[in-house]
């Protein structure tokens, strides 16, 4: 017990900073494990043969097509089905990633598969320091520690060290979310631009900023806002919003095609509902009437969803979550509101729900010790299942993470 004491004291003597790094690493080792135990039984798929090493199958899925952007660009004609619909292309994954690993592979000559993976573990990295700065404004020491526990062990944490955005992306919200804390809303301006081009969030952040705004007035006669301050967040907030369609221009004036980017995007829903235009708020509905049949085999989807919703609601206004402060459970709203009016619920669910990460502070707040030690297994299990289901290729798949 007294060894045990003297470890706890010598950890807790460590800088904050370089006990964050190593239990994102330690985490990280983990996670590396249990992928090099699926590609050791991955079979011959679209993207490796039989047995991958680990970069190559960290590179599958959507880091292909990072790969395409990388490699080529962006097509300026829009590629269509037999029937004329457009296609699956490059234009639904955004520039910044696939920028930063190309610069990398130029300065390095290491390979695609390789680059992609260093950017995405020391983004990876960088996300969970800032993370931990989030926490440290609205937690204490220990429960902010614990907070980047769970992050780094995450079910979807595979995703930090694969050749996706996300680990950049995550970075780039985190450090846009702190400015918005501190109230540095000019200073975020260049942040939420590489963000929104990082991965679709412009429009979400453009929202949340607008939620911000409301609270602070609704309080300020309790915490002063001055009229620049008020101006400032104003002008984030437009900021956000044009960066939010930034992407969907950028794609019209090279295409021609003033719908190319929400047609590219709907193509990934085509094979669960057809094709079809884009109806905000009506994705989540269909997407769950898909499910139930197809799971199930009955209708009326909307009655698990409005359920679920509530949930998330009661869960949000919960004594844990409000230890978080208001900001933080504006963006979670902010994002959600966001993927119902635009997601359709499909094998990637679980991934593009990870923006809502501040959330795991809620999660980290109860002390008792066996709940701690349950959550880190629990989210372990999880990530096994993740990879499980997700990640790896079985036979044809059409469920990409």
């Amino acid at each position: 017990m007294n060894a045990l004491h003297r470890l706890a004291r010598s950890w807790h003597r460590l800088p904050a900073w370089l006990r964050v790094v190593l239990v994102f690493g330690a985490a990280r080792v983990v996670t590396t494990l249990m992928m090099l135990w699926f590609a050791a039984h991955q079979q011959a798929n679209p993207w490796t043969g039989p047995q991958p090493g680990y970069t190559a199958f960290a590179s599958i899925w959507d880091g292909r097509w990072y790969q395409i952007v990388a490699a080529g660009g962006y097509p300026s004609e829009l590629p269509r089905t037999e029937d004329g619909f457009v296609s699956e292309n490059a234009w639904a994954f955004m520039p910044v990633y696939p920028a930063v690993v190309r610069l990398v592979m130029t300065v390095t000559f290491l390979p695609w598969d390789i680059a992609a993976v260093v950017v995405s573990v020391l983004c990876g990295f960088g996300a969970a320091l800032v993370f931990h700065r989030l926490m440290r404004e609205v937690l204490a020491p220990s429960t902010a520690m614990f907070a980047v526990v769970l992050f780094a062990v995450a079910p979807t944490s595979p995703i930090l060290q694969v050749a996706y955005a996300e680990s950049l992306y995550f970075l780039l919200l985190g450090v846009a979310l702190l400015l918005v804390l501190r109230h540095r809303y000019l200073t975020a301006l260049p942040v939420i631009a590489v963000m929104a081009l990082t991965r679709p969030s412009g429009l979400a952040f453009a929202l949340f900023l607008l939620l911000h705004l409301g609270h602070r007035q609704w309080c300020r006669a309790r915490h002063p806002f001055p009229v620049g301050e008020a101006v400032r967040l104003c002008v984030a907030g437009l900021w956000a919003a044009v960066m939010g369609f930034a992407w969907p221009v950028i794609a019209w004036i090279v295409t021609g095609s003033m719908t190319a980017y929400t047609d590219t995007e709907l193509a990934w829903r085509s094979s669960y509902i057809g094709h079809g235009e884009l109806v905000p708020f009506s994705s989540w509905f269909e997407g769950a009437d898909w499910w139930m049949l197809h799971w199930f085999g009955l209708p009326g989807g909307a009655w698990v969803l409005l359920p679920l919703l509530v949930v998330v609601a009661l869960g949000l206004l919960s004594g844990p979550a409000r230890r978080l402060g208001v900001d933080l459970r504006l963006w979670v709203v902010a994002y959600l509101v966001y993927l119902l009016a635009v997601f359709f619920p499909q094998s990637s669910t679980f991934r593009l729900l990870a923006p809502a990460f501040p959330i795991l502070g809620a999660f980290a707040v109860p002390r008792s010790r066996v709940y701690r030690i349950a959550a880190v297994a629990v989210s372990l299990a999880l990530q096994w299942c993740w990879l499980a289901v997700c990640w790896r290729v079985d036979g044809y798949d059409w469920t990409p993470p």
